[in-house]
């Protein structure tokens, strides 16, 4: 995909330090996950922050790529279970939400946290991330390696022969997003294999390789195959993929996902959990609009043998970029949007019990079923 063009990214993190956006700044994890109106009784969370496993960072990392790149946030980040301990990856930025962000990795330990000394583990180096490399999704794959998901940032003026047409109609008119996927065997050095999404599908933009996942961080196959649920992106379409390895895929629509129990329109599919309430069910944590206008949480189950019809749905959720993870004897999920301006930390939030909070009898629609895609 050739080399990266140093100019563009000195003028990328310029922009991203320039950055200001009032609504996604006002974004808290409480007004998603500290309560549930109606919740189901697979529903998992809510969820109370625990400030024993806060991480902050200690120092500035070296910058890779000699523009004096720094950063102020970190957030939308994904935990994973390893042998050595509580693994996070996260997204630092330098202003929250805005681009220019590189990926970190951190450790905790018997003896706390210890941010890797080889950070940033990923960061832009080709020309479609100039505008950053954002938002890991981190999952273990059956043979012991690991593969990382990440967005890459990139501008019309990296668009191919025929490209800069799409970018028109993507969320930010003028930039594009791909879904790419690096290799790991041991959570530190990433190999980039490339994009996951072919822009033929993504239409120039495609967020969030939601694949199901164990607590502990595991990729789950399912019919033999692994998933991956794209909801943001692809030309408004609800597209699935699948891969025998989690490094090469295909890709159809498929609509699994229906929102109209709800009344509102779906933002983004956040993670994918498995075995929480019982051995087969699958949730889909997800990120919507209310008819109101108001951001909310949802979570909607299935079964693992049919996993593209929704069997229910139910308010609130975690917004679990990453996915949740089991440490401790509890389950938790983190994130890095409640943190002071300017202060670098991810706070960690602790689900009530594992299945979530007892079901109500109101609101019976939730319990209406969608058809499926294809399988």
């Amino acid at each position: 995909m050739g080399s990266i063009d140093h100019g563009s990214l000195a003028a990328a993190h310029q922009a991203a330090l320039d950055h200001g956006d009032p609504p996604v700044e006002l974004l808290t994890v409480g007004r998603f996950s500290a309560q549930y109106a109606d919740a189901r009784p697979w529903a998992i969370g809510p969820f109370r922050l625990d400030p024993s496993l806060t991480f902050r960072p200690e120092a500035d990392w070296a910058d890779p790529t000699g523009i004096g790149w720094s950063s102020t946030s970190l957030f939308n980040p994904t935990p994973i279970l390893a042998g050595d301990g509580l693994h996070v990856f996260y997204r630092a930025a330098p202003r929250k939400e805005s681009l220019g962000s590189r990926i970190g990795h951190a450790v905790r330990t018997a003896d706390g946290w210890r941010d890797d000394p080889a950070n940033p583990v990923v960061w832009p180096t080709l020309p479609n991330e100039v505008l950053g490399v954002e938002d890991p999704k981190v999952y273990r794959a059956p043979d012991g390696s690991y593969r990382l998901f990440y967005n890459a940032i990139w501008d019309a003026a990296d668009a191919g022969p025929g490209e800069a047409e799409l970018l028109a109609s993507t969320p930010m008119p003028g930039i594009g997003c791909d879904i790419m996927v690096a290799t790991s065997d041991d959570l530190v050095h990433w190999r980039k294999l490339g994009p996951a999404v072919p822009r033929e599908v993504s239409r120039g933009w495609a967020k969030g390789a939601v694949i199901p996942r164990t607590p502990a961080g595991d990729a789950v196959a399912i019919g033999g195959e692994f998933l991956m649920y794209l909801s943001e992106g692809c030309g408004g379409r609800l597209v699935v993929g699948r891969s025998p390895d989690l490094s090469t895929w295909t890709f159809a629509p498929v609509p699994y996902l229906d929102l109209a129990p709800l009344g509102g329109s779906l933002c983004e599919v956040a993670c994918a959990s498995v075995g929480h309430h019982t051995g087969d069910d699958l949730v889909l944590d997800f990120f919507y609009e209310e008819v109101d206008g108001r951001l909310a949480a949802g979570q909607a189950l299935y079964d693992r043998s049919d996993p593209f019809t929704q069997r229910e749905l139910s308010r609130g959720g975690s917004l679990a970029w990453g996915g949740l993870v089991a440490y401790s004897g509890g389950l938790y999920f983190t994130q890095g949007w409640d943190a002071p301006e300017g202060v670098r930390e991810l706070s960690w939030y602790r689900a009530e019990t594992p299945a979530g909070a007892p079901a109500s009898a109101a609101d019976p629609v939730l319990g209406s079923v969608s058809p499926g895609g294809p399988r």
